[in-house]
């Protein structure tokens, strides 16, 4: 992980984001915003559920952003409403498999998945990219739990200056069962503020620890 976190911090460069700013025929609209978090959400063919995509500019460096992404029993300290994650296959520093458990409020059944999360960082722009799909197939169904199959996420890390970055993450998912459409999309659109401040938080608790 060190070598992967020199790399990543090598070097920064002014943002230049194509996807900055949600282009005028995108289908983007904003859903919310508030303490710097912009949720932006826009309607996909066939589905009632919307994908979502929110942005913040966040104090950390692209390599804090990263430590904390493969640290994946840390996850239940950032993550909105993950009650437990636990690595399943690691392959390398930079892709690994895990299992995750996300709690919801009665009456709704909790919710599991495993990701499968892959790094990526474009030699030129140093963007960071990370894709973590939902994967079928890993571990069998648990009892009391609806398994979630059909989710892609993506994260998108821009060093903007020196320890700030700009994050973008996109999700689309079915989080199956009966859940209504409109309360999937009121939590989709709630949980990136969650994360957002836990995730600073959690980085600078890191950093009060390691200075």
């Amino acid at each position: 992980m060190k070598k992967l976190i020199v790399i990543l911090t090598g070097v920064f460069i002014p943002a230049v984001l194509a996807v900055a700013q949600p282009e005028v025929d995108s289908g983007w609209v904003i859903a919310d915003k508030k303490e710097g978090v912009v949720v932006y959400s826009k309607m996909v063919s066939g589905s009632r559920i919307k994908a979502l995509r929110a942005e913040y500019v966040m104090d950390a460096t692209v390599g804090e952003i990263a430590d904390l992404l493969v640290d994946i029993p840390a996850t239940t300290k950032w993550m909105c409403h993950a009650r437990s994650c636990k690595l399943l296959k690691k392959v390398s520093d930079r892709e690994m498999y895990y299992y995750t458990e996300v709690s919801l409020p009665w009456p709704l059944e909790n919710r599991d998945f495993v990701t499968h999360l892959k790094i990526t960082q474009d030699p030129v722009t140093k963007i960071l990219t990370v894709h973590s799909p939902a994967v079928p197939g890993e571990v069998a169904p648990r009892k009391g739990l609806v398994r979630v199959n059909h989710s892609q996420s993506v994260w998108k890390i821009v060093p903007v200056a020196e320890r700030k970055v700009k994050i973008e993450y996109t999700l689309r998912v079915d989080p199956g069962g009966m859940i209504p459409a409109h309360v999937v999309n009121y939590f989709a659109k709630q949980a990136p503020f969650e994360t957002f401040t836990q995730m600073q938080a959690e980085i600078r608790e890191r950093r009060r620890k390691n200075p």
